[in-house]
């Protein structure tokens, strides 16, 4: 018998234990008291509480209080809380059209006959913002950190839910086409803090002592590894084809050769032909070859550089005139090479047959218009080198050209100059601002701003260089200009020299300049150099 016993009291103990904690849990659960009347919360002024009390408050006092930098935004919570019951039906439709082929795969599969929401809505209670800040900045950029909060009394019975987040929203770069940015960067300033419940069996298994916080802690520090500062999820919103500004990734240098077989388009003698050529996607004046008189097949071998941003996407332009001394130009033909059937650093040679446009159920395209011969080669910049290597046929993707340092070499390379903004410009007889640049004798400017003594501009200009501009000065003038006849037609409103070496150290700056010659005038420009 003392075996048997010691057996039994084993067995006993084995099946006691879990039991007994399990049938606690349930009692614990179940039979709390719920006849209890809620007590009024008791409401005391911040000088009354002492600081152990304060301290444990913080984390509920909203951030404009705690902040001043952080902006109430009682309006949008309020346009929140009215839209909210649109939005809900809105989101949860989503919810059930996106998880509706995920589901649809287990049908038919371990027994499962359907799965659908058979009620599904977020709660009655919408997100709200307890304060913005927004941060002003140089770039082409809007950084935006909302503290958001969401107590949801959603409809998910196995699930109660309440997060507290800090993120930083940054809207980069601000572009001209709605909705006026291409990407959409969020990364999280603080640790989330994230409260929840899960019931099962109609009890709450968060109630289980030890459980509650060391899950709500893993689920915080999972998030915060993921999306926590200076890790940033990044939303592309435009393509290229949408207006979203890119940044030059390298140079594209065309030769064009010759011309075989042309069309004779004048009457009593041949054709005068000249090729015209230009990238996709610029607004730059198009390149041009010189005039070949009176020849059907012209040799040019002339060489010309041109800005590539997009390599995946962008085509080379080819157009053929006839060169007319009075009358408008005829067209010979025309033609577009892709620049993905490129292999950076390696020239190759095209010899394309001219056509008089790109539709393909054009029957005069059958016509024979001649051909054009062309040696195309594409270097990176050096920035790009590590990034972009091989044929161009896999995923290209394209960031700022800045950097923390540059190798400085006397290599020939593009200066990009960006005429941002100016401020406070003041003419003494009118304020119609235009930005003039001085280079190297080539002379170019901006669009004129009516009426205006804080204009806008945001336009970039190219300058391609055979040697680095170490030792030279950029010459940058705010003009005036008044519209028609005026014995002041031309006024200056400010200039500024900027020093290039900076530039050529750094790869790029960003800066707002005093205007020399102008009272309160501030202009604000960008310039990046970058080598091949």
């Amino acid at each position: 018998m003392g075996f048997v016993g010691t057996f039994l009291g084993i067995v006993g103990f084995g099946f006691g234990v879990p039991i007994g904690i399990l049938l606690g849990y349930f009692l614990y659960i179940y039979f709390q008291p719920t006849d209890v009347e809620k007590e009024e919360p008791i409401i005391r002024p911040l000088n009354e509480l002492d600081s152990k009390t304060l301290h444990a408050l913080l984390p509920e006092i909203p951030s404009w209080m705690k902040n001043p930098d952080c902006d109430r935004v009682d309006w949008m919570n309020q346009f929140m809380f009215d839209i909210w019951p649109y939005l809900d039906k809105a989101i949860c439709s989503t919810i059930r059209s996106t998880t509706k082929p995920i589901f649809d795969q287990y049908i038919g599969k371990y027994c499962i006959e359907s799965i659908e929401f058979d009620h599904l809505t977020l709660g009655t209670l919408p997100p709200t913002v307890h304060g913005v800040k927004v941060y002003e900045t140089q770039e082409k950029q809007l950084a935006i950190e909302p503290g958001v909060r969401w107590a949801g009394n959603a409809n998910i019975s196995l699930l109660q839910l309440q997060i507290f987040l800090v993120p930083r929203i940054t809207l980069k770069p601000l572009v001209p086409s709605f909705p006026c940015f291409a990407n959409l960067s969020v990364s999280l300033m603080e640790k989330p803090r994230v409260d929840f419940g899960l019931k099962l069996l109609g009890g709450d298994i968060m109630a289980i002592p030890g459980l509650y916080r060391f899950i709500q802690e893993t689920v915080a520090t999972q998030i915060s590894n993921l999306y926590h500062w200076p890790k940033v999820l990044e939303v592309p919103i435009l393509d290229g084809a949408s207006g979203a500004t890119k940044k030059p990734v390298g140079i594209l240098h065309v030769k064009v050769v010759r011309a075989l077989n042309l069309r004779k388009m004048d009457f009593l003698g041949k054709s005068d032909p000249y090729v015209k050529l230009r990238l996709s996607g610029e607004r730059l004046p198009s390149k041009k070859t010189s005039i070949k008189m009176s020849n059907l097949n012209p040799e040019w071998n002339e060489q010309f550089k041109l800005i590539v941003k997009d390599p995946e996407t962008q085509v080379l332009e080819l157009h053929v005139y006839d060169w007319e001394k009075v009358k408008m130009h005829d067209k010979l033909g025309m033609q577009v090479i892709p620049l993905r059937l490129l292999t950076p650093h390696e020239t190759k040679t095209f010899t394309v047959d001219l056509l008089k446009n790109l539709n393909p159920n054009d029957l005069q395209n059958k016509r024979n218009r001649g051909k054009l011969v062309v040696e195309l080669t594409f270097d990176l910049f050096k920035e790009e080198n590590g990034r972009l290597s091989g044929t161009l046929d896999g995923d290209v993707k394209h960031s700022s050209i800045s950097r923390a340092s540059h190798d400085v070499s006397s290599d020939g390379g593009v200066l990009l100059v960006t005429i941002e903004s100016a401020e406070n410009v003041e003419g003494k007889h009118h304020n119609n601002p235009y930005a003039l640049i001085l280079f190297r004798g080539e002379k170019k400017k901006t669009k004129m701003i009516k009426k205006s003594r804080d204009p806008r501009w945001s336009e970039e200009f190219q300058f391609m260089l055979e040697e680095a501009p170490i030792d030279e000065k950029i010459h940058i003038e705010v003009m005036s200009k008044r519209r028609g006849f005026s014995f002041h037609g031309k006024e200056s409103m400010g200039h500024v020299d900027i020093n290039l070496s900076d530039v050529v150290n750094n790869g790029r700056i960003n800066e707002r300049y005093h205007l020399i010659n102008s009272r309160n005038g501030i202009i604000d420009i960008e310039i990046k150099w970058s080598t091949i």
